[in-house]
């Protein structure tokens, strides 16, 4: 979760001691730290005789081991003696043994691994749906630094992925928009749990970043549609992030910038290390550089903390606990979201009103993963979240606490290369309660139980074609339904470097939170869950480290909740509202659209670009919308070219984003004179964004630092999201005024210090 890392001597020191007792309690840790050490050392070879490079090599059921070379040498230390295994297995190949006597070294181990798989020319990956930025499946789409460097996302993760194609520029909003879904319809997920609260709590129309700390992610990868049976509850997407396993070595981390400071670090043991640490947010200093669009009487500040022990009891298993915790409070004047009267002070503005929010939130999550034998993967996590966030107005307060517990457990069997089957089952206990003081004080509450299980199979059957048939299901204790998700995907090989996929499947999820706290509302208790359905095809080329892909897209939305408001009644935009109104599963639409991504790190040295262009075509009719209309967080038309280039004579990376979008639709009520059109019929001006940045690298003594500043929106365009409209008294409206963000253009430079090296390949 959110926050940066940082290292505590005396919680080190104390951690040590106690994984120091915890051994203690194990007799073979204690025959392993008393023995003699030997060496075991030898080649693996495939059945042509040529070196297996990067081939795992291990005694069995121990945790002593070693990687082989380009070269397929090998060699590592033991404490065992007497008959062994030495086993060694590498991708693409089948597991190999040989029986060993330990007296002493043992040298010249000669291992033959089976190719077992077609060349990796033919290899076919299912793609559709699946958006990855480089041209390695196995790797991820964006670094840590790559996150924190590439222009205009701010260092924030899942601003980055808006610069992946399938996504929405989001403004004044907070959330992730995947191919006409809202927010609520992507669900963030960290080492397989969803997590309950993504962003910080802040005022209506004014967006804040979100919890993610991008140095503490090793894996962050995008679904747009068609993800797998594993997940549930998100009609459009997910976003997965995957904690860093166990380190390389101990270091520090200490970093500033213009929001704050903090530090991190790592202590390393041989088998298990302590990562932890914290930071102080405080945004004075940015908000003196850049010019704000709102008054922040309370400028936002914070601190945070985490700790994270990892341990690798085996080579093939490792365990994760993490614990965090983040507290942050600001103060903004913003248009009141439950008044549309005229400021009594000046009728020509809306009333304005004072937002304080004071936001906390606690996250813990547990994970252990196990191979057995290269045949089995066993993988169990749990996790707990906890965040209240209390906020103050001139006309209200409220207390809100949101909770979400769960755990999952799942097994993979590797039957062959070809042939794998994945099985597991999940439970998520979360709910809200919220308090509003008025004269009187309204309590809001639901609490669900949702259980599910899944089944995912992989079967290659012959070289160039791939099939994944999945099946999810799902039981809500709130609503009483259960739901059964088929999912499919398959992939063939069109030629030696390209492919095509198809994916599809149903998908299921709940309403939003407004509506779940409301259960006095006519028609609550028949509610059932929404459902998309996803068709999605998509054609791949790739070659050189260089990547095209085309994606085609049609989704159509069954049972979303619609507010049952009498014919006539004049449509509301404040999402913060209250309704007296009933509610039905009504509601339905259709986004349908195609994506085109372009990457190249090869034409020009030392550059790597990428173009995401988006077109999209939806409509729905939901909430309280009246008709089938394109929602207002909408644009056609998308597009971000992103471009990096490492100077190496001065070890510099500097990097551009520019972004457009076509304009958004808003609703507008009419005014004194000028009737109202066709509901959510006009469009904003278009949105023009460029964002320059630059990192440099220099090294003080062991100190490896790089130094990065950003420029967002460098023209300072006046980007418009929508307009607000009050009434003027006469029974009509006016213009109140437009929906702008909370900054047009934005300076933000910082430096981080480690103690272990930065790579010019992580800018």
């Amino acid at each position: 979760m959110g926050g940066v890392c940082s290292f505590a001597a005396p919680i080190s020191y104390c951690m040590k001691y106690i994984y120091k007792r915890f051994l203690l309690l194990s007799l073979p840790f204690i025959t392993h730290t008393a023995l003699a050490q030997h060496t075991i050392s030898g080649r693996v070879r495939n059945e042509k005789g040529q070196p297996v490079r990067g081939a795992n090599v291990y005694l069995d059921n121990t945790i002593d081991g070693g990687t082989a070379d380009s070269a397929g040498m090998f060699s590592f230390t033991t404490t065992e003696t007497g008959n062994q295994t030495v086993v060694a297995t590498a991708l693409n190949h089948s597991t190999a043994g040989q029986p060993i006597v330990i007296n002493g070294d043992v040298k010249n181990i000669q291992i033959v691994l089976i190719s077992n798989t077609p060349k990796d020319l033919d290899v076919v990956v299912i793609t559709a749906g699946s958006m990855d930025a480089g041209n390695d499946k196995s790797k991820t789409v964006l670094k840590p630094l790559d996150i924190v460097t590439t222009a205009g996302s701010g260092a924030d993760v899942i601003k980055a992925m808006q610069m992946l194609p399938g996504t929405q520029q989001t403004g004044p909003d907070n959330g992730l928009f995947v191919r006409g879904g809202d927010a609520n319809e992507a669900a963030v997920i960290v080492d397989e749990m969803i997590v309950q609260n993504a962003f910080f709590s802040g005022a209506p129309g004014v967006a804040t970043r979100s919890r993610f700390g991008a140095f503490q992610y090793q894996g962050v990868a995008f679904s747009s549609g068609g993800y797998s049976a594993r997940y549930g509850q998100a009609l459009s997407g997910v976003l997965e992030l995957n904690t860093t396993d166990l380190p390389d070595k101990t270091t520090i981390n200490l970093g500033a910038n213009m929001g704050g400071v903090y530090a991190s670090g790592v202590k390393k043991w041989k088998h298990s290390a302590l990562d932890g640490g914290g930071g102080y947010t405080n945004l004075s200093p940015f908000y003196k550089v850049v010019k704000s669009n709102f008054d922040f009487y309370k400028v936002p500040e914070g601190g945070n903390g985490n700790v994270r022990y990892m341990w690798k009891p085996n080579k093939d298993g490792i365990l994760k606990v993490t614990l965090t915790t983040q507290h942050n409070a600001t103060g903004v004047r913003i248009p009141n979201p439950f008044s549309f009267s005229p400021d009594p002070n000046n009728p020509q503005k809306p009333d304005s009103t004072n937002f304080l929010t004071n936001d906390h939130n606690y996250y813990s999550n547990v994970s252990y993963r196990q191979m057995f034998k290269s045949k089995w993967m066993l993988y169990a996590a749990a996790s707990v979240s906890h965040n209240d966030t209390r906020t103050e107005t001139n006309s209200f307060n409220s207390d809100n606490t949101e909770y979400r517990r769960q755990a999952r457990i799942e097994a993979k069997r590797y039957f062959t290369s070809r042939l794998t089957l994945l099985m597991g089952a999940d439970v998520q206990n979360f709910g809200q309660e919220r308090s509003l003081q008025f004269d009187t004080v309204l309590r809001q509450k639901y609490n669900e139980v949702l259980t599910g299980a899944y089944a995912e199979m992989e079967w290659t059957p012959v070289n160039r074609f791939a099939i994944r048939p999945g099946m999810r299901y799902e039981h809500s204790t709130l609503m009483n339904v259960d739901k059964v998700s088929p999912r499919l995907s398959m992939a063939l090989k069109t030629g030696s470097h390209s492919q095509a996929s198809v994916a599809g499947g149903i998908f299921y999820q709940q309403a939003p939170a407004f509506y779940l706290l409301q259960n006095w509302l006519p028609g609550y208790s028949t509610m059932d869950m929404q459902m998309a359905t996803h068709y999605i095809a998509n054609w791949q080329w790739s070659q050189d480290n260089r990547t095209l892909r085309l994606e085609g897209y049609y989704k159509d939305y069954q049972k979303l909740v619609l507010e049952t408001a009498p014919a006539g009644t004049l449509f509301n935009p404040n999402l913060y509202r209250f309704t007296a109104t009933g509610i039905s599963n009504n509601g339905s639409g259709y986004a349908k659209g195609i994506d085109l991504f372009w990457r190249d790190k090869k034409t020009f040295k030392n550059t790597d670009y990428w173009v995401s262009y988006s077109y999209i075509d939806t409509r729905r009719k939901y909430m309280n919308y009246p008709e089938l209309a394109t929602p207002t967080f909408i644009a056609n038309h998308n597009l971000n070219v992103v471009g990096k280039y490492w100077i190496d004579k001065i070890k510099t990376s500097v990097n551009a984003t520019y972004s457009y979008a076509s304009g958004r639709p808003y609703y507008n009520p009419g005014t004194a004179g000028d009737p109202a059109p066709a509901f959510l019929s006009q469009r904003t001006p278009d949105y023009h964004s460029l964002s320059l940045s630059a990192a440099y690298l220099h090294s003080f003594g062991k100190w490896f630092t790089v130094f990065y500043i950003s420029v967002d929106n460098v023209t300072r365009r006046e980007n418009i999201f929508g307009y607000r409209y009050a009434p003027d008294g006469k029974g009509s409206f006016m213009m109140a005024g437009p929906i702008v963000p909370a900054l047009y253009r934005t300076v933000f430079f910082g430096v981080n210090m480690s103690l272990s090296e930065f790579s010019k390949d992580e800018l």
